[in-house]
């Protein structure tokens, strides 16, 4: 049996960079963008001609917005976010920067409504497990329009900004989720030189380095430009003492025929991690903790130390991640402009995570044990390997028509995706000992993992068409409606262990193959029409669609009754309609955004009351709600983001013990905010609060008093605060307070409610930044 052997984490390995493959192309590709720049007259230059959807960085010398975005990075959104009729969160970096904020998770808590999970069997406790506005997201990230790889955690050094947009979206992205996605635009070269770097010390032992490099250089090419991204990290977890998150990243691309009608880009992204998973904190002594021994007793243990770690310093999460982009664009015309891109990425990850499970120790119903000392918890060790591979080619074409009081913004485009993931199955060699609930100790014995000779594989692949159109009629007037076609084709490939009551007639572990597969057609839409009382506003309403078939959010099928994955079910099926105003004040530089909105999933799996081995596709959830926000510059020196969301999150058709019942994870009432002011003399003060309300762990509403575990997620306020000095144009320096008032809460809990991640307590970081 191969073993995952637990470890002393060692010194990240470098291997090499860049694919050869992918160097080829783009030398291969030199000759042709001389050649396109030689042959294609200047095409002048039209307030409506599009040339480049990713967000160009302004050089250090300009004013810039640091807070607002006025268009999406996509090219299927053609409408300022002003006149686009659907809720969207910009996260610029530069706000990000001021922060702190290094991965996707800490950027998410500046729009309200993200809550994340904590997954269960240490599957997805590291990775960017979202959930939306009543629905899991965790497969609907998306990296320049296209979908990311594995559930991992995203650093976010080489982005330049994450883009949350809200209500199905399948027109947009095919497949996903019905609260919406997220898509992160990665950073690529421009046609100024720009230097910056940062190095940041904190507290836990935190270190972390970034630089971001951007030249255009002459070699013979017109607007050529090289731009390189680096980012080494050494972190501990505040209040987490055994958990490590040490990683590095690298990604260099470059830039042809910038400021011309042909431009092409090629960029690479190599990063690694190498870290010290959390197994999480046992919920035990929490708020509404139920347990059937001790509760009916009226025994309330006392709840465990946040910093306690039930895991083995061996434990160790590997993840490397290597993906490759090459996106070329050419202007037709003035106002038509057609691009292609294609990808191909592969991520890996590698772990030995020690998860904290049910308690022990504690007596009989008939006889209850008050001695806490002697409480034990189960401890599993969990080992998981998973390679995640995709390659992608899309065309769009965006276009500009029209004249007077009929115009049409036009977009759409052709995508080919091939995504494959394979899994396979460790097990536990030997049995794993218990820990002392309230003093674990790291030298216990832990027994290491295998393969079992157990794996699965699946892979998608689909092909798509799409149209969109902005009728614009008059100054006042817009009509947006699109669609999307997508045929998909989801194979599945797997090996299980028989079991005695499973296979009785076959020897315990003998290998039995499952091949499945599913196939079939999704389209998807959007509409909306946008009325404009003044230039700098809008008021709108929208409806769309999105879909998710079997498979499609994890590659994997199944026969069982009660799966979501079983082939030959309708895909679920999200719809969304939406009323907002957008508005833009300041001269541009403010905008205030509302929203009312009701989303509704359906075809979800409901038991048959009478004969409980049937399952139909009757279920139903829906989320009403009001979303507001402000951001971008108040004065010259002040600037804020702030959103709050009021949710009404309910299961409208289920079985009985569900029936009404609030959905997981989604808190009623969430805000988020942040605000600074620049003195004259150099001094930055700023700072922000995020509140969110209480959240159920589970939608049991038969027997919610009796439910194993905690029940809710308190509600708890968070304080940040930043205080920054420019020594000069070109050196600055900058506190982060975490948590001033050093509250404690939970910031995930798993799906079984025996464990949870402690939020983070007070701490702080310095940071040097360096920009010319």
């Amino acid at each position: 049996m191969a073993h995952i052997k637990s470890r002393k984490h060692a010194a990240a390995r470098h291997t090499s960079i860049t694919h050869p493959a992918a160097l080829g192309l783009m030398l291969a590709a030199l000759p042709g963008i001389a050649a396109a720049q030689a042959a294609a007259p200047a095409a002048p230059k039209t307030d409506a001609q599009t040339t480049l959807p990713a967000v160009r960085v302004k050089a250090a010398t300009e004013a810039e917005n640091e807070y607002k975005a006025d268009k999406s990075a996509s090219p299927k959104l053609t409408q300022p976010l002003v006149n686009t009729p659907q809720t969207i969160t910009v996260i610029k970096k530069e706000l990000l920067r001021e922060q702190g904020a290094t991965t996707l998770s800490e950027a998410l808590r500046n729009t309200p409504g993200v809550t994340m999970l904590m997954g269960e069997n240490g599957n997805t406790a590291s990775g960017d497990s979202i959930f939306m506005r009543g629905f899991d997201t965790s497969g609907s990230i998306f990296v320049d329009g296209i979908r990311d790889l594995g559930s991992i955690s995203r650093d976010i050094f080489n982005i330049e900004q994450v883009e949350v947009v809200k209500g199905p979206s399948g027109a947009d992205i095919g497949r996903a989720a019905s609260s919406g996605y997220v898509n992160l635009s990665s950073k690529v070269p421009f046609g100024d030189s720009y230097s910056t770097g940062s190095i940041s010390f904190g507290t836990s032992d935190r270190k972390r380095a970034t630089v971001d490099l951007n030249r255009p250089l002459d070699i013979g090419i017109p607007g050529t430009a090289v731009r390189l991204n680096l980012m080494a990290q050494d972190y501990g977890v505040p209040g987490r003492d055994d958990v490590k998150k040490k990683s590095y990243g690298f990604a260099p691309s470059l830039a042809l025929g910038l400021n011309t009608p042909t431009r092409a880009y090629f960029y690479a992204l190599h990063s690694k991690q190498d870290n010290r998973p959390d197994g999480g904190v046992s919920t035990i002594g929490l708020g509404k903790f139920y347990n059937a021994i001790l509760t009916p007793a009226g025994i309330t243990p006392p709840k465990v130390d946040s910093k306690n770690f039930y895991g083995s310093l061996g434990d160790h999460e590997d993840i490397e991640i290597n993906m490759f982009t090459a996106r070329i664009e050419h202007d037709l015309a003035p106002g038509i402009t057609v691009r292609n891109s294609s990808r191909y990425g592969r991520s890996t990850q590698t772990s030995v995570l020690t998860g904290v499970n049910a308690l022990g120790n504690v007596g009989t119903a008939a006889a209850p044990s008050s001695n806490f000392d002697s409480y034990t918890v189960a401890r599993s060790r969990q080992g998981k390997y998973q390679e995640n591979e995709i390659l992608t080619n899309q065309t769009n074409i965006t276009a500009e028509l029209g004249s007077g009081n009929i115009k049409h913004s036009v977009t759409g485009g052709v995508e080919f995706i091939y995504e494959k993931q394979y899994t396979p199955t460790y097990a536990v060699v030997g049995t794993q000992g218990v820990a002392n609930l309230y003093n674990p100790s790291v030298n216990d014995v832990f027994q290491p993992v295998a393969r079992t000779g157990a794996f699965s594989k699946g892979n998608t692949l689909s092909a798509a068409v799409y149209a969109f159109d902005t009728l614009k009629v008059g100054e006042q007037w817009q009509f947006t409606g699109g669609a999307r076609i997508e045929r998909y084709k989801t194979e599945y490939n797997a090996v299980a262990l028989s079991t005695a009551a499973a296979n009785p007639t076959l020897p315990v572990g003998t290998l039995l193959p499952t091949s499945l597969d599913t196939t079939g057609n999704l389209v998807s839409w959007k509409v909306g029409a946008l009325y404009k009382p003044l230039p700098n506003g809008s008021v709108y309403v929208s409806f769309a669609n999105s879909k998710q078939p079997p498979g499609g959010a994890g590659f994997a099928l199944s026969t069982a009754a009660n799966s979501a994955n079983r082939p030959g079910l309708d895909p679920q099926e999200g719809t969304n309609i939406e009323l907002g105003t957008k508005w833009d004040f300041m001269g541009g530089k403010l905008a205030v955004t509302g929203a009312v909105f009701r989303s509704e999933n359906k075809n979800e799996l409901v038991v048959d009351p009478i004969d409980t081995t049937v399952y139909t596709q009757i279920g139903k959830r829906r989320v009403e709600g009001v979303e507001l926000s402000v951001v971008g510059q108040v004065t010259n020196e002040l600037n804020i983001s702030a959103g709050l969301a009021f949710m009404d999150p309910k299961i409208t058709n289920a079985a009985a013990a569900t029936q009404g019942g609030t959905i997981q994870w989604s808190p009623k009432v969430a805000f988020t905010s942040w605000a600074t002011y620049k003195f004259p003399f150099g001094l930055t003060l700023g700072g922000g609060v995020r509140y969110v309300d209480t959240a159920t762990t589970t939608s049991n509403v038969a027997n919610l008093a009796t439910v194993t575990g905690i029940t809710e997620m308190p509600s708890y306020w968070v304080a940040d605060a930043v205080v920054g000095y420019e020594i000069n144009k070109n050196v600055s320096l900058q506190l982060n307070l975490y948590n001033l008032f050093d509250k404690e809460y939970l910031a995930s809990v798993n799906n079984g409610r025996s464990r949870y991640y402690p939020g983070v307590p007070r701490s702080a970081l310095v940071t040097a930044n360096v920009q010319f």
